[in-house]
């Protein structure tokens, strides 16, 4: 929005900002975090990424600082930063109470302009993460936030149908490597209940047309694809479903 970046060019007009996104679904932190997961990896290393997917502006839900290995992040503490903090590796996370990094009045329902926008300034102009509030491990972390092994499957969720109706998982192809899992091996896939057997395909075009298939995406998230088809409606899966992958046995 407009007031936020004119917070952010007031206080650090040598600021450049990019909009990653401005189309995600209202109150929708799930598809948010997904959007920031997919971007963030191609920004300069030592970005600081401002997201605003915010239903809980005015109550308790904290105000955040993401440190990174890579980046930091500021946002409300409701899971959409840690999508994408957990796959760069959190160093710390930090609750921003100092109002001296804030506007001076902090609107009720504005956060994103009153408190997000200008932490995010100050941290640009090399203010350090700690001066901005204690160290926290209370954290909000989301099932969709951080797949998990159990036994010897990946367990995560579909966390975006794109337009396409491509169902998009949480889960990365550095978890698949964790389960030696690559490209050309058929996918044991549990979804909506029922036990799929896909190839990992390098392409969409490697399977005939109408035909279901696994595939690492642009994102670098894997998601279930029918070749010039409709996954969602042919599994009838939609964000927040649970999914189960493991290789072949």
């Amino acid at each position: 929005m407009a007031e936020m970046k004119a917070v952010i060019l007031a206080l650090c007009p040598e600021a450049t900002i990019v909009d990653i996104s401005h189309q995600v679904e209202r109150f929708d932190v799930r598809m948010g975090a997904f959007v920031l997961a997919s971007a963030a990896p191609y920004f300069p290393r030592g970005t600081v990424h401002v997201a605003v997917v915010d239903p809980g502006v005015g109550t308790r839900r904290r105000p955040i600082l993401v440190e990174t290995g890579r980046s930091l992040y500021v946002g409300p503490d409701n899971g959409l930063l840690m999508l994408s903090a957990h796959r760069e590796g959190i160093v710390r996370v930090y609750h921003i109470t100092n109002r001296r990094y804030m506007l001076p009045t902090v609107s009720r329902t504005f956060h994103g302009r009153d408190a997000f926008s200008c932490a995010a300034a100050h941290l640009a102009r090399g203010v350090p993460p700690p001066e901005f509030g204690p160290a926290i491990q209370d954290y909000q972390t989301p099932r969709f936030s951080r797949p998990h092994r159990r036994g010897g499957r990946l367990v995560g969720e579909v966390v975006h149908v794109d337009g396409f109706g491509n169902i998009i998982t949480s889960i990365s192809e550095e978890d698949l490597n964790g389960i030696r899992v690559r490209e050309g091996v058929f996918l044991n896939v549990k979804l909506k209940g029922r036990d799929l057997r896909l190839r990992l395909c390098s392409a969409y075009g490697e399977a005939p047309p109408g035909t279901a298939l696994a595939i690492v995406g642009s994102g670098d998230f894997l998601e279930v694809s029918v070749n010039q088809g409709d996954a969602s409606r042919e599994f009838r899966a939609e964000a927040g479903d649970p999914v189960e992958v493991s290789g072949p046995a």
